[in-house]
């Protein structure tokens, strides 16, 4: 056990030195944190403008809620922004031991592919864990212009964790199975994008389609954590898509390993 660790721990330095020594972290983490930052100022400008507004009418000024009027639509918007932005961090992962050549060097040696693949993944996760602890600086804000509730905030954080969590399994699959990094990143975002349609078409149908619809969607799953519904469902559901990836990942290594 001691020593699989070292070698996934080996595997996960590696991509992090990679990450951080090249410009594709700071530009992934700049861009979203840039976004993210734009969004959440426009969100609480508004915010405090009816605030200022309601304050004359104590009912009205009861009425508005931070996680509501924010967080929500903060947390929407910042799953859509990791849809593209994570296939980013994942194009190079294995496109690029492929098109160099090293993933001969890489599968021949005593590594095996379940350590090589979680190596890689856990690297994309802390990079995304740190990403995400960035942006939740800007909550001091919100502390300073409101009173949220702080459990819809981490079941959100949570979801956002769990989804770019099931985001990179995806993008790892796709990066396995070609040496061009771009057809990768397009791959992967275009998976995405077929669940944000899932999603909007869900919003129009009724009856059994619709709940089939809601039930394969990422975003509906989300949907409830953000407002503070933690459900068994919902985190199993991240999970399996997240296992089923990384399988279909050890899959294509695999037969490459022994041809």
């Amino acid at each position: 056990m001691n020593r699989t660790m070292k070698n996934i721990w080996a595997i996960t330095k590696k991509e992090l030195r990679i990450y951080f020594t090249t410009p594709i972290a700071y530009v992934v983490a700049t861009i979203f944190l840039l976004l993210v930052g734009i969004l959440f100022y426009l969100l609480i400008r508004e915010f405090n403008s009816l605030s200022f507004n309601a304050a004359r009418n104590p009912y009205y000024y009861q009425q508005l809620n931070i996680n509501q009027m924010v967080y929500s639509s903060l947390f929407f918007w910042m799953s859509l922004f990791l849809l593209f932005l994570l296939s980013l961090l994942t194009m190079r992962l294995f496109s690029e031991e492929k098109k160099t050549g090293t993933d001969e060097l890489l599968y021949t040696s005593p590594i095996s592919i379940n350590q090589i693949i979680l190596g890689k993944y856990i690297a994309s996760l802390i990079l995304l864990t740190i990403i995400l602890l960035l942006t939740g600086i800007l909550s001091i804000f919100s502390f300073a212009y409101g009173n949220p509730e702080l459990a819809p905030i981490l079941s959100g954080y949570l979801g956002l964790f769990l989804m770019g969590a099931a985001f990179i399994a995806v993008g790892i699959f796709f990066s396995s199975l070609t040496e061009n990094q771009i057809i990768s990143a397009i791959l992967t975002f275009g998976i995405y994008f077929l669940f944000l349609f899932l999603y909007i078409a869900s919003l129009f149908t009724g009856g059994i389609a619709k709940d089939i619809l809601n039930y394969i969607s990422f975003f509906r799953h989300f949907n409830d954590m953000t407002r503070g519904i933690l459900d068994t469902a919902d985190i199993v559901y991240y999970l399996s898509f997240t296992f089923l990836s990384l399988f279909l990942t050890h899959s294509v290594i695999q037969s490459r390993r022994w041809r």
